[in-house]
């Protein structure tokens, strides 16, 4: 009996001191409630306030190195060649004035005495005629007025005497010209494309003997996209431009825009500008060498956008952008996107400056929605927790 009631007693103070520790933790947690703050649901976004800005356009596209002229050589006079430039083989590079092979010239030197003879008869034949007619004029002076004709004052005979010098004179002006050609020359700095003529071969007038292209200067024919063109200045030529390869061991070299070729194309809707490069192949300088046939991207300054904003691309959809207003609230504006260029779009329209760009969003962003701003310390430390936490 003694027993039971010990084990009675027993119950009764364990119950006594659960049930107290049950309230005693209810009060605290109760306590703990009290004291926590009251928790932020607000999503966090980082912003960055817009300002105007004046933006160069840069303008590319791409075109195939060409020669600003490409002639066929043709024999002017005939013969058999006797010589040719050593330079004068495909692919050899000759300068302006350098004699590219040589007919032989005998039968024109010939020519030339001949017409110099002919003209120094001509000469002393007017000279004759002039003293004849000197004398015709001093006896016409002792005869009656109408015994004294054109024909005894020996007129008729001046003039034609003058025109056989002037018939001489032109022959050997022509036959000095046709020996000149014997020695064919380059017209101006050429590259050798092909040559059909070696030594001992007979060439007659009008003969294609070779090919050359024009290696002073250089042309790029440069197609304009529809969505470039607004953006070209009123007046392109003379802009700077530069031209560069995507070769392994890339080639740059700078020009001009020499001129606008003033169509659309029915096919593709371009237009197309002409870029120039002076000495292409670096006869003059110590440039890297720009070949005919080469594809090169073509790079030059458009109109200048001025009172824009540069707004990453990712930020704008739907040519939409979201502004946190002056409420901390999300504001979608719809925006004017000028141009594309890059990873940035340039927008004209739609915001203004000092506006706050959301920099980044909510992942269901609404119009309204109240945000919390994250400042650029914050934004640091919590960068640095998630590297540690990373770690």
């Amino acid at each position: 009996m003694k027993n039971k009631i010990l084990i009675n007693v027993g119950l009764i103070i364990g119950i006594s001191a659960v049930a107290f520790a049950a309230t005693f933790g209810i009060q605290a947690a109760s306590e703990d409630t009290e004291e926590k703050e009251p928790t932020d649901t607000r999503p966090i976004v980082s912003i960055e306030t817009l300002k105007p800005i004046n933006h160069q356009v840069l303008i590319s596209g791409f075109g195939e190195v060409m020669p600003l002229e490409s002639t066929v050589l043709a024999a002017q006079v005939s013969g058999e060649i006797i010589s040719w430039n050593p330079n004068f083989v495909n692919g050899g590079i000759v300068e302006r004035g350098d004699v590219l092979f040589t007919i032989e010239a005998d039968a024109y030197e010939a020519e030339v005495l001949r017409a110099e003879a002919q003209v120094s008869l001509a000469e002393a034949t007017l000279t004759e005629e002039l003293a004849r007619q000197n004398v015709a004029k001093r006896e016409s002076k002792n005869l009656p007025k109408n015994q004294v004709s054109d024909l005894y004052l020996r007129k008729p005979q001046v003039l034609s005497a003058k025109a056989q010098l002037k018939s001489a004179q032109a022959a050997l002006r022509i036959a000095n010209r046709n020996l000149g050609k014997t020695k064919v020359t380059a017209p101006y700095d050429a590259l050798i494309i092909s040559r059909d003529i070696g030594s001992g071969q007979y060439v007659s007038t009008g003969m294609q003997v070779a090919k050359i292209n024009n290696i002073e200067t250089a042309e790029i024919m440069i197609p304009v996209a529809g969505f470039d063109s607004p953006f070209l200045q009123p007046n392109m030529q003379g802009v700077q431009a530069s031209a560069a390869t995507r070769s392994l061991v890339p080639v740059t070299r700078d020009g001009y825009i020499d001129r606008d070729l003033g169509v659309v194309d029915q096919s593709t809707r371009m237009q197309h500008l002409v870029m120039r490069i002076d000495d292409p192949y670096s006869l003059e300088s110590d440039l890297p060498k720009l070949q005919f046939g080469s594809y090169v991207e073509v790079t030059f300054q458009g109109r200048m956008l001025e009172n824009v904003f540069e707004v990453p691309q990712s930020l704008v959809n739907n040519r939409k952008l979201w502004i946190v207003n002056e409420e901390d609230k999300l504001e979608a504006h719809d925006v004017n996107v000028l141009r594309e260029e890059g990873s940035y779009f340039y927008i004209s329209s739609g915001v203004t400056a000092e506006d706050r760009m959301a920099k980044n969003l909510p992942e269901y962003p609404q119009n309204g929605m109240e945000v919390r701003i994250q400042e650029p310390d914050q934004a640091l430390i919590t960068y640095n927790q998630t590297n540690s936490d990373a770690r």
